[in-house]
């Protein structure tokens, strides 16, 4: 980047209002998931493109191999990445590095691993996003793409230390205010236009008539999708209430802490009240630095995370319901005019 440092960080801080995706690479990443998703449920790989004002702009990406045993040594995902680019580069395609795509399973991908990963890339990245491919709603016949950037406030908050409850008052953050999610604009070539043109049978084509295919997208099997999500929905809860007893007992340890100060301070007047009566020089009322283990409070970010993983399940089942009712109603209208 030929940006200056305070201008790369001033671009950084700028709102992103539009990611355009090329169709091409979307289907790249689809099959890279499809393709995986028995073996590596979370499939990543590198997003290139350019940066235009307000839109950033996916032309390109490519895989990273999911095996750990195909590298040799910890600095060959690196030098797979940067072979890669090179080999862009030879052939004239957009090399510049503009952050990364992942699959996901129900919508979750609210996980301590992309936070850091998030915080490692804006090192070298002016705006740095991450594109969620959900194949559990690609399975259902929509859409599951999705670009996230960290908030500016929990970067913030993040760089200054500890999640703690105090940090996240001051900061005025709640469980929203971790992701942004940037619209995604599906972009299609020229070509692929006319391809896809050339499929449907030109301008011959009868859009009235209704192919196999159709009928079978009318097929209503949200059972195991939706028993899936209600199993990880019951997870998370399980994990919400075990980040809530963490609070709650350092809350108890803390008041324990306390009593056991206002204990020794107590002892230690009366005591000073004595070496004053034997005319003795009394002792410090403050106790020593190591007299007492203070208390660690709990990072607040595994409970942000945690509730965005709830609202994820639950938007999921939501979405999965309303499409098979659509269905559901759109079959028997069919029906009933069949019978007609």
């Amino acid at each position: 980047s030929r940006l200056t440092p305070h201008a790369s960080r001033t671009r950084r801080h700028q709102p992103l209002p539009l990611l355009q995706l090329e169709s091409h690479v979307l289907l790249k990443i689809a099959k890279h998931a499809r393709d995986n998703a028995s073996v590596h449920p979370v499939v990543t790989g590198s997003l290139l493109g350019l940066d235009v004002g307000d839109t950033l702009e996916i032309t390109e990406c490519f895989a990273i191999p999911s095996d750990a045993s195909q590298y040799a040594n910890d600095d060959s995902e690196e030098s797979y990445e940067l072979e890669m680019l090179r080999c862009l580069r030879e052939i004239n395609a957009d090399n510049n590095m503009v952050g990364w795509y992942q699959s996901s399973v129900s919508g979750s991908y609210q996980v301590l691993e992309i936070i850091d990963q998030f915080i490692s890339s804006l090192e070298s990245l002016e705006r740095c996003v991450c594109l969620i491919y959900d194949v559990t709603s690609s399975m259902t016949g929509t859409l599951g793409v999705k670009a996230i950037r960290l908030s500016e406030s929990f970067v913030e908050a993040y760089k200054e230390g500890t999640l703690t409850i105090e940090r996240v008052k001051s900061k005025g953050m709640t469980w929203q205010d971790v992701f942004v999610e940037i619209p995604v604009k599906i972009h299609n070539s020229a070509l692929a236009v006319a391809v896809a043109h050339e499929i449907m049978g030109g301008s011959n084509s009868d859009c009235t008539f209704m192919n196999q295919l159709d009928v079978d997208r009318l097929n209503v099997d949200a059972a195991p999708l939706l028993h899936d999500s209600m199993t990880s929905l019951n997870e998370c809860i399980d994990d919400m209430n075990a980040e809530q007893h963490k609070l709650t007992q350092y809350h108890m340890d803390l008041r324990k802490l306390h009593q056991k100060v206002m204990q020794w301070r107590l002892a230690r007047r009366q005591e000073n009240q004595q070496r004053r009566i034997n005319g003795e020089e009394p002792l410090p009322e403050d106790p020593p630095e190591n007299e007492f283990r203070p208390v660690q409070e709990p990072s607040q970010l595994d409970s942000l995370l945690l509730m965005n993983q709830l609202e994820a399940f639950s938007k999921q089942m939501s979405a999965v319901g309303a499409y098979n009712l659509e269905k559901l109603t759109l079959g028997a209208k069919l029906s009933a005019a069949k019978l007609e």
